[in-house]
């Protein structure tokens, strides 16, 4: 992908993140930093618990970094905004609403359009994800990956300069994630928006990215960045090309010796307490 639209470029400087208690503070993230570039489908993978979602809530404006800063073409980012979307882990369109009116909800209630554009991109959207014909059913009538499809018509109708992806295909069955995969990136290489996608599956991230950003074990910080240089549009066969089976394994490698890293620190942590316990 190329910086099309020349907005949306999100930059990481620097930021701590940690979770306060009253006995003990807990580093997310330590002294991290990276850039999302304008126009592209970045992916964020690491360690469980290395920080992805904080990294999430920090750029939607649901969290504010302790130290460093979060910006969006140069401005700090001081809230949650429509410029910026997520979509997350669990299923969030209203019940009472049919899959039209959930995609429809956005524009209307932003004023961004009329009703009637507002009526035509909803339409447009529902066919690219292939929902045409499943416009007057109800949350509860659609599949998993209906509902995720859903999803993302309701979240891309706003044309959001950022949007976030919070593991979205998370609890998909393999083909309907497969499935998910594609419709998204067709939407992606249309909208020519900017995108940050987490996951913890390695295959998808290789598949969707531009670029690949690893991370550490927490305390996290940026252990390697990977230009995905995979050609577009993707299809499934890329998945059996040479230089596909390259980036994966360079990307397992990093994943291996950060995963090692916890289980040593796990292990140690284990052998204190014990320790301790005999004190």
């Amino acid at each position: 992908m190329t910086d099309v639209n020349h907005k949306g470029k999100v930059v990481f400087e620097d930021v701590t993140r940690a979770l306060q208690s009253k006995k003990s503070e807990t580093i997310i993230l330590h002294h991290c930093s990276f850039v999302v570039a304008s126009g592209t489908l970045t992916v964020l993978i690491g360690p469980s618990g290395c920080g992805k979602t904080t990294i999430i809530n920090l750029i939607a404006g649901y969290e504010k970094p302790d130290r460093g800063r979060v910006l969006i073409d140069g401005k700090h980012i001081t809230g949650p905004d429509w410029e910026r979307l997520v979509l997350f882990q669990e299923t969030a369109l209203f019940p009472w609403l049919t899959c039209y009116d959930n995609v429809m909800f956005g524009p209307l209630a932003t004023k961004a359009m009329s009703r009637q554009e507002a009526h035509e991109q909803s339409v447009a959207l529902l066919e690219k994800v292939g929902l045409r014909d499943f416009m007057d059913k109800y949350p509860i009538q659609l599949s998993g990956g209906m509902q995720r499809r859903a999803e993302l018509a309701r979240a891309l109708i706003n044309r959001p300069t950022v949007m976030l992806m919070d593991e979205p295909f998370r609890g998909l069955d393999a083909m309907t994630r497969e499935l998910m995969q594609e419709y998204y990136l067709r939407l992606v290489e249309e909208s020519h928006g900017t995108h940050l996608f987490v996951t913890s599956e390695v295959e998808e991230a290789i598949f969707l990215a531009d670029k690949l950003i690893i991370m550490t074990n927490k305390p996290s910080r940026v252990k390697k960045v990977l230009d995905i240089d995979l050609p577009r549009p993707r299809v499934a066969d890329v998945l059996r090309s040479k230089r596909y089976l390259e980036l994966k394994t360079a990307a397992l490698d990093i994943l291996h010796e950060e995963a090692m890293k916890a289980s040593k620190e796990s292990g140690k942590a284990d052998i204190d307490m014990v320790s301790c316990r005999r004190a």
